[in-house]
């Protein structure tokens, strides 16, 4: 039985060759200029996406209250940091404990929150992940992401839809009590609040 592909099972060298034979094809084909795809990367790199997210999860880590909010209407919450918009309508998030780790997975497409994690990655678009990480959620995480979990640790499993999609707050790592959001939304990783991987201390 395969795995889902992951970063690493599929190079990074593959996938970034065929994005650039992409954008070299729609700028051959006049569709977009290099100017367009400059400024398209700059939004995803520093104005949506993981960072956002991010900050959200730091935040919530240190703010009681905003954590209670976010838990009961992540797309409110959000919209108080200024972050929403497009496949932002409806998000839901549900938090990592001692106990239970979640993870999210869309069985239908690729329905994901884009506004919080920016664009999906590849493999979270493909088949094998879809529907293997509903069947055998951890023998899924442990051999395409490495996320080895105790016996003991429930695993949900959240379907996201265009009606509502999902992201995880993960659990705050020990050791990380003296630090202030912006270091610690620099220990947030975009995987984390997919949940095929967790936040390490520093």
């Amino acid at each position: 039985m395969t795995t889902p592909t992951s970063p690493k099972i599929r190079s990074q060298e593959e996938i970034s060759a065929r994005v650039k034979a992409l954008e070299a094809l729609l700028i051959e084909k006049g569709i977009m200029t290099t100017e367009a795809v400059d400024r398209l990367a700059e939004i995803y790199e520093n104005e949506v996406g993981p960072q956002l997210g991010a900050a959200v999860v730091a935040k919530a880590w240190t703010d009681p209250e905003f954590k209670a909010r976010l838990l009961a209407n992540a797309t409110e919450a959000c919209a108080e940091l200024g972050i929403g918009g497009l496949q932002g309508e409806d998000m839901i998030v549900v938090e990592n404990t001692a106990d239970v780790h979640n993870v999210i997975v869309c069985t239908l497409c690729s329905c994901y929150p884009w506004p919080v994690l920016g664009l999906p990655p590849n493999w979270y678009k493909e088949p094998a992940y879809r529907s293997r990480m509903v069947r055998e959620p951890r023998t899924v995480l442990r051999e395409a992401f490495g996320l080895e979990l105790p016996d003991s640790t429930e695993i949900r499993v959240w379907d996201s839809s265009s009606e509502m999609r999902y992201w995880v707050l993960p659990a705050r790592p020990a050791g990380t009590e003296n630090l202030d959001e912006k270091a610690l939304a620099a220990l947030v990783t975009r995987e984390s609040m997919i949940g095929t991987g967790v936040v390490k201390a520093p």
